[in-house]
């Protein structure tokens, strides 16, 4: 497996929601689809990425409060990591409904189509959706990632195979069956690492930060064992035999793209790791610790409360009342 694949397969989504919706022109509407919202549906969620994939149609979208806009066609996926509120429409000059205000489709004809808006001219369509994943644990991809990000899915097989996993998010998110949120985790991880797969190819090849190092053939493969092993006894002369690097070669390697050393990052992902089994909230924080690979509790807790602000006692309870939905 790639690299890339390697990495984002350790950072796990927890559940997402998809809708179909259709908008007809004239239209523009401001989209606020941020982590309250998506707690009605998603319980315990810590963070959400909102998107839209334009199946028909075009139209144009900005972030609010921005002037920069982005024209979308059919093909696109347009991706907003950070919840930022947002503006779609044929004419965005035209003052946007709130989407809040909007009312479900209640026919439920065969394409679900469940979010209509619009004057009844040119059909623009979408499929629509959150996916839920862990603050801590998505921070290096999240950090990486513009506010507003249009990957072109275009329309060959590996697109037809991406239409397909979000038409059955679609039905997984409006059938509501047994098993259903398992599903659509799932199916939210194998379509955002394929987006993800497509945004680093377009990246530049002089470029630097966290997926530039996912890129990088030694830089990639020392991140990739980082993930995927994170509690063995790394050093950066392990990494770097293990990625046919010198010991040198890797470490400024390393921090060149990263922006931070391998131990340094080892050290903030075994943190990330230890938050995310806090708030699941199933083990003590001295089995968490031990896990995170801390001899002692008050050395985790002091390495804890650097990273996140709060020791994780106070950190847990903090997060418990999201957690319980």
């Amino acid at each position: 497996m790639d690299a890339l694949s390697d990495v984002l397969k350790s950072i796990r989504l927890e559940g997402a929601v998809y809708i179909n919706a259709e908008f007809t022109a004239p239209w523009c509407v401001r989209a606020r689809f941020g982590l309250g919202n998506a707690l009605a549906r998603l319980a315990g969620a810590e963070h959400v990425l909102f998107f839209h994939f334009v199946t028909e149609g075009r139209c144009f979208t900005r972030l609010d409060n921005s002037d920069e806009i982005v024209a979308l066609s059919a093909g696109d996926l347009v991706l907003y990591p950070n919840e930022d509120t947002h503006v779609l429409g044929t004419n965005l000059e035209l003052p946007p409904v709130e989407t809040a205000d909007l009312h479900p489709d209640d026919r439920h004809d065969a394409d679900y189509v469940e979010l209509r808006h619009g004057g009844g001219g040119t059909a623009t369509r979408f499929i629509c959706g959150y996916l839920a994943c862990s603050r801590s644990v998505c921070r290096p991809l999240l950090d990486a990632l513009p506010r507003l990000l249009r990957i072109p899915v275009g329309d060959g097989s590996a697109a037809g195979l991406f239409r397909e996993l979000l038409k059955e998010g679609v039905r997984e998110s409006s059938a509501a069956r047994p098993g259903a949120q398992s599903m659509l985790a799932k199916l939210s991880e194998l379509m955002f690492v394929e987006a993800m797969r497509r945004h680093v190819e377009q990246l530049p090849p002089d470029g630097s930060g966290w997926l530039a190092g996912v890129r990088d053939p030694h830089v990639g493969k020392a991140l990739a064992l980082l993930h995927g092993e994170p509690n063995a006894a790394w050093t950066v002369d392990k990494l770097a035999r293990r990625v046919a690097l010198s010991r040198s070669a890797l470490a400024d390697r390393f921090a060149t793209l990263v922006g931070e050393s391998p131990m340094k990052y080892l050290v903030r992902w075994r943190l990330a790791l230890a938050a995310q089994a806090l708030r699941a909230g199933r083990d003590s924080i001295a089995r968490v610790a031990e896990r995170s690979g801390y001899e002692t509790e008050a050395a985790f807790n002091r390495a804890f409360k650097r990273e996140f602000g709060l020791p994780p006692a106070a950190w847990r309870r903090q997060r418990a009342p999201a957690a319980a939905g």
